[in-house]
């Protein structure tokens, strides 16, 4: 809700774009020092920390709405993502290993994924009756008041690391070379955040899944239902997580195949085509798991919060790119051909996992 926020208090769509760009550079720009952080302190003090520093972001939008009130919001948002980033990666796997448990690290972030998308569809349902009852504020005052639970349940998790555990890594300079070491040194590790990177196209581009509903010409209350659709697939993908890792690459090909026929279909003004794309969503909701496992399982201790914080620059660098480029599309065709030219990059990884289990 929060672009309505901005616009109810004046701002231009520029205005609300450059916030947007404030969001998004910020992210970008702490996501491997906070991971190089994670690496060298209480990473469940950090995952505590960061939910807070998003809820005083929200607290600026609430009470004192301004430009640089939404400006200085969006650093915080950007920073308390930032510290999640990366860290919540490193320290489940970290917390499994110790038990002997890593085969469960796909499974779990897979269902983490799947609870998240369905807390997120819960609260926009909600979001429309808090809204009719106290405006903007309510909803605002609402959104601060949940990240102190996010914090409560980020202090439980169990964390049994050791500061600086490993000798040599005792400052931040010395765990952002390792981090660079094994980078360069370990080209699995490289190839494996290079996918990981590309796959995050989809998730991008579910920022105009509303536009892909609308094309296939349903009324405007039937817009919601297919968006959430969508999302249905997604959180399917993630409750099956972990199980026929084996199957990666033809499930991405059949990802690919969804994608490309469901935006075919939405061109047509098919709505039911919609399914295809819930389908294709839910199919890399799965497969991007059990890729993010597959890093885990390469990278050493001592720097995998930094390392995994170099995915996440990568993941930033599409989404960016994604985001450039659906833009310059659009100056020529709607949301069904932009999103089957989306499919692409799904094959190219489908190819590359394949290349990889002959090698």
């Amino acid at each position: 809700m929060y672009a309505l926020l901005f616009a109810e208090n004046g701002l231009s769509p520029a205005q609300i774009s450059s916030l947007f760009v404030i969001w998004s550079v910020t992210g970008f720009v702490l996501e491997i020092p906070s991971g190089v952080w994670a690496d060298l302190v209480s990473r469940r003090a950090l995952l505590t920390a960061a939910p807070l520093l998003t809820g005083a972001g929200y607290a600026l939008w609430t009470f004192v709405p301004s430009y640089w009130s939404f400006a200085l919001g969006f650093v915080l948002w950007g920073a308390g993502g930032s510290l999640r980033s990366g860290t919540v990666q490193a320290l489940v796997y970290e917390e499994l290993g110790r038990c002997g448990r890593q085969d469960r690290y796909p499974v779990l972030v897979g269902r983490s994924a799947a609870i998240g998308t369905t807390a997120v569809a819960a609260a926009s349902a909600l979001a429309a009756p808090v809204l009719a009852a106290g405006g903007l504020r309510a909803v605002g005052l609402a959104s601060v008041l949940v990240t102190p639970l996010c914090a409560a349940v980020a202090l439980t998790f169990p964390e049994s690391r050791r500061h600086r555990e490993i000798p040599h890594l005792t400052n931040p300079l010395a765990v952002l070379r390792e981090g660079l070491a094994q980078v360069r040194e370990g080209p699995v590790i490289r190839r494996a955040i290079t996918v990981l990177s590309v796959m995050s196209v989809i998730g991008a581009m579910e920022e105009y899944v509303p536009l892909l509903a609308q094309a296939t010409g349903v009324s405007a209350g039937t817009v919601p239902l297919l968006v959430l659709l969508v999302s249905v697939g997604g959180m399917a993908g993630g409750w099956f997580a972990g199980r026929g890792q084996g199957a990666l690459a033809p499930a991405l090909v059949l990802a690919a195949v969804c994608l490309a026929a469901g935006a075919a279909g939405v061109a047509a003004r098919h709505p039911a085509a919609v399914t295809l794309v819930a389908v294709a969503f839910g199919l890399v909701q799965w497969a991007s798991a059990t890729l993010d496992a597959r890093l885990q399982d390469e990278i050493s201790d001592g720097a995998r919060a930094t390392v995994t914080s170099m995915a996440g620059v990568g993941v930033e660098i599409v989404s960016l790119a994604v985001y450039g480029g659906y833009a310059a599309g659009s100056v020529w065709a709607g949301p069904g051909p932009l999103f089957a030219v989306a499919a692409v990059p799904y094959l190219v990884i489908a190819f590359t996992v394949r290349r990889r289990k002959r090698a």
